[in-house]
């Protein structure tokens, strides 16, 4: 046998090669690899570094359900070569395995990332024979072992967070046990195996409407953890389980059971996994994410937009509702300039005079919105030094737009020889390069024609399983289209790199880093509640960086001045989407927004570069208090939220301030109206919010 150890960032890998030329995964973990974990007889059997299925393959030893373990030919690659060097990134390990039988030889990736806890994995599949093979399953990662260090049981010292994910319910974070999920341990040693599985995906286009494409994992008797996110625009799964006496988790994108994918890889093919990210600290989930949230500013797309952190205004949210008019924009714009907004965002409505949702698809502005043309509109909000933008959702056509029957069937989604319908509107296959040159047509003529630089692109279907057209199988169909979408993004920031495309899908419902690779900016939500926004804005960089996270802010008219300051509160250690009924606001309450707007843009060159934590945990919608910390060097903003509790205080642990000195002020607002005191010894904020709905923004200095 074998070994290869490698230790970068703070991760600890062992790879080794069997008696039978097999690598395996032992090992990865922010803690040491020790070799006394590993007992099964078989050693290292249970270990694979990749599960691949491929039709017509028998699966070795019993896997009990769906499992993906002994998946064949997974379980007998051979070992052909470890590739370890360094790029622009960092460190780069590449395996190279192969199966005689079929043919197919397989690149298992990892990426180092200087200074960053984490790995990028995914799988190449390259197909070296002269017979095609169907794909039915393909790991981007494989780790078999997860919480074998310790000496408790795992259902006793694992816990697992999963993020579930809904429309306007989003980023809602459930703590569990394993047997609180179903996998109690109930047999002994090696022997161990069930049928049951810990699975969690997606399949379909919003890839976030149930789940997050996240997890954490911690083992809180040896104080250490493990973390991944999946990067795919579309269907994705991950799974914990157990083998022979270890339990182990696997992330992948599609698959044929729970996805409907399948791939025919002809000779000299090659398909490439989705790629995940997998991260270990030896702490808390606070320090998991330092790591995830660098690593997402190390993957995205360089922009000025998450350098300079615009305060946008959008005309929809407890405002507008999509029905915009020149007469009705004209004083908004007005109020927009007078508070601080830089950016002025037209939602939904412009293209149509009346009901706009089954029609959408030409993307022509309506002449009884705008009588003289909505480049008139356009032009003032530029008068205004402000830059204009629209909404748009070029991945569909509606039912009753004219075009939709003047266009090839193959512009669209089909399954059983029909078109997909969803909602009255139709999918798009941007596969299709008419599609993608029609709807660079529609972003040439906004940008060159109307001179619009910001464009919420919004998308409010959901396709479901995929299309048959062109393609092995309908979530290769689906996998296809995601992929080319993709593509066509990163020609149209070639093209104008200055352009801000913000990411809407029904708010977060395609909240992921394939996505926000792209994007610079991300609409967290459709939250109409500014109450229960409070909770999915703390939690929000648990799910992309601060600097990416549009939250609305939409004072009413018949609002308290407390309720102004808590709406604004929601979006200050984020980005501001403001909106809500500026025309009707009085002068006082329009004062707060203006001022918060003031305070946001004094601190938004400390959020772009800034890491999350949660003093109070991470929010759930009923808590009566809700508290967001922003690290900066020595600075630490906390945003504090009261939400109907019954006491008017809080204490507020903030560890990493322990023992110092820490000079305290209340930020926003500036009438403060509220008591706080910062005690070193215990190392807690005390903060008391008179207001039974009330919020604060705090800046602790450390000396």
């Amino acid at each position: 046998m074998k070994q290869f150890r490698i230790s970068e960032n703070g991760i600890n890998m062992v790879f080794e090669i069997n008696d039978r030329n097999q690598v395996k995964l032992l090992h990865f973990s922010a803690l040491p690899f020790d070799k006394t974990t590993i007992c099964h007889p078989e050693g290292s059997e249970p270990f694979p570094i990749v599960e691949l299925m491929v039709s017509g393959t028998d699966r070795a030893g019993e896997r009990h359900g769906n499992k993906y373990i002994r998946t064949g030919p997974g379980y007998r690659l051979q070992y052909r070569e470890m590739k370890d060097g360094q790029n622009e990134t960092g460190r780069k390990i590449e395996v190279v395995t192969a199966d005689e039988p079929t043919g197919l030889e397989v690149h298992s990736h990892y990426q180092f990332y200087n200074g960053i806890s984490v790995v990028r994995a995914w799988t190449d599949v390259i197909n070296r024979g002269t017979e095609d093979r169907g794909l039915e399953y393909v790991s981007s990662f494989s780790l078999t072992g997860i919480g074998k260090e310790g000496i408790q049981p795992p259902d006793e010292k694992l816990e697992l967070k999963i993020p579930h994910n809904g429309w306007q319910k989003e980023l809602h974070w459930n703590t569990y046990g394993l047997k609180d999920l179903g996998m109690s341990i109930t047999q002994p040693g090696p022997a161990r195996r069930s049928s049951k599985t810990i699975g969690i995906g997606n399949t379909g286009s919003w890839s976030t409407k149930e789940y997050l494409p996240m997890g954490y994992l911690e083992n809180r008797e040896t104080g250490s953890n493990l973390f991944w996110q999946i990067e795919n625009n579309g269907s994705w799964y991950w799974e914990i389980s157990d083998q022979d006496g270890y339990l182990y988790l696997k992330l992948s994108g599609p698959t044929e059971t729970q996805s409907h994918w399948w791939k025919n890889l002809r000779p000299g093919e090659t398909f490439t996994s989705v790629p995940v990210c997998v991260g270990a600290t030896a702490g808390n989930f606070d320090g998991a994410m330092d790591e995830l949230t660098r690593y997402r500013r190390a993957i995205r797309r360089v922009n000025r937009d998450n350098q300079n952190l615009a305060v946008i205004f959008n005309d929809y949210m407890n405002c507008l509702w999509g029905n915009p008019t020149t007469e009705k924009e004209i004083p908004l714009i007005d109020k927009a300039h007078e508070i601080g907004c830089e950016y002025y965002c037209i939602d939904c409505g412009w293209y149509s005079k009346g009901f706009w949702w089954d029609n959408v698809g030409e993307w022509l502005p309506s002449q009884e919105r705008f009588p003289n043309g909505i480049k008139e509109v356009i032009d003032y909000i530029r008068s205004k030094n402000m830059v204009p933008g629209v909404w748009l959702e070029l991945e569909v056509m509606g039912i009753k737009c004219p075009k939709a029957d003047k266009v090839p069937e193959d512009w669209y989604f089909t399954r059983h020889g029909k078109r997909v319908y969803d909602r009255s509107r139709y999918q798009l296959d941007f596969r299709n390069p008419e599609v993608t040159a029609f709807a660079t047509v529609i972003i040439d003529r906004l940008v060159r024609e109307y001179g619009v630089g910001y464009i919420k692109m919004d998308y409010n279907i959901e396709p479901g399983i995929g299309t048959e057209r062109n393609a092995d199988s309908f979530g290769d169909g689906l996998l296809g289209h995601n992929r080319a979408y993709l593509a066509w993004l990163d020609e149209i920031f070639k093209k104008y790199p200055e352009l801000i495309i913000e990411n809407c899908s029904s708010g977060g419902l395609r909240m992921d880093y394939a996505m926000l690779s792209r994007y610079s900016i991300q609409s967290t939500s459709d939250q109409e509640d500014f109450k229960r926004y409070a909770t999915i804005s703390a939690n929000c960089p648990s799910a992309l960086t601060p600097e990416q996270a549009a939250i609305w802010s939409y004072p009413l008219a018949d609002s308290t001045e407390e309720e102004i300051v808590f709406n604004m509160v929601n979006a200050i250690m984020l980005r501001i989407h403001q909106s809500g009924q500026m025309t009707t606001l009085s002068p006082e309450k329009l004062a707060l927004v203006k001022e918060g707007i003031a305070c946001y843009k004094a601190i938004r060159q400390d959020i772009k570069a800034a890491l999350p934590f949660w003093p109070l945990g991470l929010s759930q919608y009923s808590d009566p208090w809700v508290c967001l910390g922003l690290k900066a060097g020595e600075k630490s903003y906390v945003a504090v939220w009261r939400r109907d509790s019954a006491s008017p205080a809080v204490s507020i642990p903030l560890p990493r301030l322990k023992g110092r000195d820490a000079a305290v002020s209340c930020i926003y607002p500036k009438a403060e109206n509220c008591e706080y005191q910062w005690n070193p010894e215990s190392g807690v904020l005390s903060v008391e919010i008179e207001s039974r709905v009330g919020a604060r923004l705090f800046e602790l200095n450390a000396k």
